[in-house]
């Protein structure tokens, strides 16, 4: 071979050594961008939450018509409530025929429990004895679209939702038994301190993620959709398809770390809200319930 052909060859295996050993640099350097799913929500606006009254979950409220939204906070538990122990509610859901569940925990103990408002105004109690490996936490309910079922979930790194009969809905439920697991819904990726989910469909559920960490879905603070098989039945368990929608929004005048919270969709309306707490004393001035509409 010539040598200037020579030359001209290992110039080129060089070049493509070069090129290679920058690629792997930079990969290893900067994680992947998150892949994120094509049918997102887009940011339509938000509103001051209360860091008392409205600092923990939210739900719509389709029954009776023309029912304001309603909201969880620290504010809202009743002093009855707090003084039997029940001192930390999460999110709280609406059933379509007007039940509205809000989910309690203390801060020890073995059970965790569901404080229940019927259509015509009563209250009622039901508690569920924790099973074997069964986190304290309680963090938010997701009723199910048909009411007879809905699900729960714990905070922390968890593979699993929970299900159970909707208490004061699904007629096996009372107020003097305990309220059992029925089903376990299997995600096919872990979640990371999940604040809040909602029905956006029979089978379909989106969820707040107040992940701190990013390494699960490439991004700190996800909306997350979860798919299931079919609709919740309690009567066996089911495999649910975890997808990473976006990051919520994390803007605030002050430094430090922002916490996602409750999450509402209201089908009236196809609006999705979402609260996001701000750090430090931001959090009595510029909170957010954030509103967003799909595409």
């Amino acid at each position: 071979m010539p040598a200037s052909a020579a030359r001209q060859r290992c110039h080129r295996v060089l070049t493509g050594l070069v090129t290679l050993a920058t690629a792997v640099v930079v990969s290893l350097a900067a994680p992947a961008a998150p892949a994120f799913a094509a049918d997102t929500w887009t940011e339509a606006g938000s509103d001051r939450a209360d860091p008392l009254t409205e600092s923990q979950g939210l739900t719509s409220v389709e029954v009776p018509a023309g029912s304001p939204n309603r909201y969880t906070g620290i504010g809202t538990v009743p002093s009855g409530v707090s003084g039997r122990g029940w001192n930390h509610v999460g999110d709280p859901d609406a059933s379509y025929d007007g039940y509205y569940v809000e989910p309690y925990q203390r801060d020890s103990g073995t059970a965790k429990m569901f404080r229940v408002q019927a259509p015509g105004g009563a209250w009622s109690e039901y508690v569920h004895t924790l099973g074997a490996g069964e986190a304290l936490n309680n963090s938010w309910v997701a009723i199910a679209p048909d009411g007879q079922w809905m699900l729960a979930g714990e905070y922390g790194t968890m593979s699993r939702f929970l299900v159970f009969p909707t208490p004061g809905v699904n007629p096996g439920t009372s107020p003097s038994a305990n309220l059992p697991q029925a089903s376990t819904v299997h995600l096919d990726h872990a979640v990371r301190d999940v604040q809040g989910c909602d029905f956006s469909g029979p089978t379909t559920l989106l969820c707040s993620s107040d992940d701190p960490a990013g390494t699960l879905f490439g991004v700190t603070k996800p909306l997350l959709q979860i798919d299931l098989p079919g609709r919740p039945n309690g009567t066996a368990d089911v495999s649910g398809h975890v997808t990473a929608l976006r990051q919520l929004p994390l803007r605030s005048s002050c430094s430090g770390t922002l916490e996602a919270e409750g999450i509402d969709y209201d089908r009236r309306t196809g609006t999705l809200r979402v609260i996001v707490m701000s750090p430090g004393f931001c959090v009595l001035t510029d909170s957010k319930t954030y509103r967003f509409t799909r595409g």
